[in-house]
């Protein structure tokens, strides 16, 4: 027998700490007795009833076991007692108390080890089982997350039970511990098992995948894994938490687009810098920026506003030339500015020849296509492959199709095939997957080689790259990629470029490769987009008629006194290089129009912003200025597609290409001046200060003309929604 004096010894022994195996037999021990004891009465299977009590709790401990949470204060001091008991009952079997010769009990083993170590404080009898031993202080980001935290029930209230209490107390939030002292973003270590626990200060949401890793994880790994939110428990332990506030939310993931950044074309005054020099651009890349940007509720960026890419997107009905001998014609027009009564515009419109399809040549075309992890997006891969099936249903039997595909490595799909083999070509198309880094070096010379493969003299030989971002295996850097494709070039096979996406976007490489490639830079966000780059605008993209085109534009010193060009500023030319063949500029495919867009003051009229030179003189000829009556004298060279001798036209500017009122332009000008205006508005360039975003749309709606695509009242709603952005109206 043992007294109540011998009980009282016991009560007060130090309990050893438990290992693994002292909590699975402690724990087992208890749900027997647990289960021999309950008298609720079975539940059939299938019943709405759900589990018996003894089920579910076994099923609620062996999903915390799983978890790894036995390792938490909260558990452990759960468990310390029924360990406890075990531990006291295997003591007095190894070591019996002494009873002395009064009958009462000697000093133990057990009762030496306590004096050497004193007992730990026990909680009160009300006090949560989940409790923290130690006394420690709570922090502040402790407080915080419970504030933060809230409790949601997965299931309907059932009566209270004792397991139930026991489980509640261990997920609700106040039994949480404070958080370990580790670096904000890691994992502290937890238990002598391994087990982790998640330190939530300044967490950064995980991806699913993330997570997974997580749990997976080996426990020597635990403090180098990334931290997760407050909501580490199971859904089923009902622990939810509860939104950040918004100043206190994470920033989204970097933006990685790289944008080429250019300054505003500055005033320039004709009796120092009568020149303008520059190459022309049929691009409309920055279009599309600009109508994304605009559609998902923000102003774009200005470095992505580049007016003459934006005047370029929509087509125009400009007089072009009567035979492909003269491979374009031009327009000038000169007109009073609707932003400055002082200033007046004057609008140089070319226009290529356009080939009838019976006489277009054969096409050879290589499709470089990315197919890096990064394109695995909705308005990446999956559109890009949707666009390249209308291509491939555009082209002619005789037109040939290679596919070339780039991640970690590049690799051909497709052979050299005939459109006539469609279904074999989409097929192709169809199996693309995303997966890997971007080499996209390798692409290009991989693509290059296949498009020597099958030259077609005569014909169309152009690689089109389609991609979402930077090149990372190989040669990244922009100058490297320029000469590579500028030696490319002079074989016969030229580049055009197609981007996908948002976050990863390299424009400026597009560019840069585009533009040296002798092909064109578009972006893609939308199908309608697809369709209209390479469907509706496939013989300006394919078929180029002219290369290397470049404007010069010299300005009369008697008649205008200050000029300044409206965009191509990432175009601008050296005056010398007007006349050097050697220097690479843009091309212009079958019906491309191109326009640019001078703002000149006449001399006299009040409106020049630059002081004249006490002591300047402007160019005389017999005691006169030459040429008096002309405004400026516009150049304009360029190559045939397979010659590589530049050839000049020449047209003077003079009151004759005058019209005496803006509403006396024609709608195709006038529209385009609109454009131009909401881009520099967009630029928040000061030309365009004072002039309202209504003014803007109303030019644009009198001049919206025939519109068979709905472009022009597609920019009408761009125009509004900049100006409820903006909020200037």
């Amino acid at each position: 027998m043992v007294d109540d004096n011998e009980l009282e010894r016991l009560r007060d022994i130090a309990v050893p700490a438990p290992d693994g195996e002292a909590k699975a037999r402690a724990l087992a021990a208890a749900m027997q007795a647990f289960d021999l004891d309950e008298k609720i009465s079975a539940v059939p299977q299938g019943t709405p009833a759900g589990l018996r009590l003894t089920e579910r709790a076994q099923k609620l401990w062996r999903d915390i076991m799983q978890r790894k949470l036995i390792a938490t204060p909260a558990i452990t001091a759960l468990v310390a007692l029924p360990i406890a008991s075990y531990a006291a009952f295997e003591m007095l079997k190894e070591q019996p108390p002494v009873i002395g010769g009064n009958g009462t009990v000697t000093e133990t083993l057990a009762d030496k080890r306590a004096a050497q170590k004193p007992a730990p404080e026990q909680p009160a009898i009300n006090e949560p089982l989940a409790a923290a031993p130690a006394k420690a202080k709570k922090t502040d980001a402790d407080a915080e997350y419970r504030a933060n935290s809230q409790v949601v029930p997965a299931t309907p209230a059932k009566p209270a039970t004792e397991v139930d209490g026991l489980v509640k107390q261990e997920a609700a939030p106040d039994a949480l511990p404070p958080p370990a002292p580790a670096e904000s973003g890691q994992l502290a270590a937890g238990g002598k098992d391994g087990s982790r626990s998640r330190v939530m200060m300044n967490f950064k949401p995980q991806s699913q995948d993330e997570a997974a890793r997580a749990d997976q994880a080996p426990a020597g790994e635990a403090a180098a894994m990334p931290a997760s939110p407050p909501a580490m428990v199971d859904s089923k332990l009902m622990v939810q938490p509860a939104p950040m506030p918004a100043d206190q939310m994470q920033p989204q993931e970097e933006n990685r687009d790289r944008i080429e950044t250019f300054k505003t074309n500055p005033v320039h005054e004709t009796a120092q810098d009568p020149v303008s020099t520059f190459s022309i651009d049929v691009d409309t890349a920055s279009y599309s920026f600009v109508r994304r940007s605009l559609k998902e509720g923000s102003l774009p960026d200005p470095d992505t506003v580049r007016i003459e890419e934006m005047i370029n997107y929509f087509p125009y009905d400009w007089k072009g030339p009567d035979s492909a001998k003269t491979p374009f014609n031009s327009t000038v027009t000169v007109m009073p500015t609707p932003w400055n009564e002082h200033t007046k515009l004057m609008h140089v419109a070319i226009k290529g020849f356009d080939v009838k399809p019976a006489e277009q040549p054969k096409a050879n075309l290589v499709f470089l296509i990315d197919v890096s992890g990064s394109m695995d997006e909705p308005d990446k891969l999956p559109l890009l492959k949707s666009a390249f099936r209308l291509l491939v249903n555009k082209l002619k039997a005789d037109d040939t199709v290679s596919i070339v595909t780039y991640a970690g490595n590049a690799g051909t799909v497709l052979m050299p095939t005939k459109a006539a083999e469609r279904q074999k070509i989409l097929a192709a198309i169809d199996n693309l997957a995303p997966g890997g880094s971007t080499a996209g070096e390798e692409g290009i010379r991989e693509a290059y080689k296949l498009a020597q493969q099958s030259f077609v003299k005569d014909g169309v030989n152009r690689v089109m790259l389609a991609t979402d971002g930077d090149f990372n295996v190989g040669q990244t850097d922009d100058d490297d990629l320029k000469r590579l494709i500028e030696k490319e070039r002079k074989t016969g096979v030229f580049l055009s470029v197609f981007g996908f996406g948002r976050g990863n976007l390299n424009d400026q490489m597009m560019q840069t490769i585009a533009q040296n490639g002798n092909g064109t830079a578009a972006y893609i966000d939308t199908l309608a987009e697809a369709e209209k780059v390479l469907v509706d605008d496939a013989s300006s993209t394919l078929f180029t008629i002219a290369k290397d085109v470049k404007i010069q534009v010299e300005f009369n010193p008697a008649a205008v006194s200050e000029y300044r060009l409206v965009g191509y500023e990432t175009r601008a030319l050296k005056r010398e290089d007007f006349n050097n063949d050697r220097v690479d500029a843009g091309d212009i495919g079958s019906g491309h129009s191109v326009t640019a867009v001078y703002e000149i003051t006449p001399k006299g009229s009040g409106g020049e912003q630059v002081d004249p030179l006490r002591y300047g003189q402007a160019t005389v000829d017999n005691g006169g200025v030459a040429n008096a009556g002309e405004y400026a004298f516009v150049k304009i060279r360029y190559k045939l597609p397979n010659e590589n001798v530049s050839k000049l036209i020449t047209t003077p500017v003079t009151a004759a290409n005058e019209v005496k009122s803006f509403d006396a332009a024609g709608t195709d000008q006038r529209f385009s001046v609109a454009v131009a205006a909401f881009g520099q508005k967009l630029r928040d360039e000061d030309q365009t200060a004072n002039f309202g975003y209504d003014r803007i749309a109303e030019i644009a709606n009198a001049a919206r003309g025939a519109d068979p695509f709905g472009y022009r009242a597609e920019f009408l709603s761009l125009v509004r929604l900049a100006a409820s952005l903006d909020g200037n109206k």
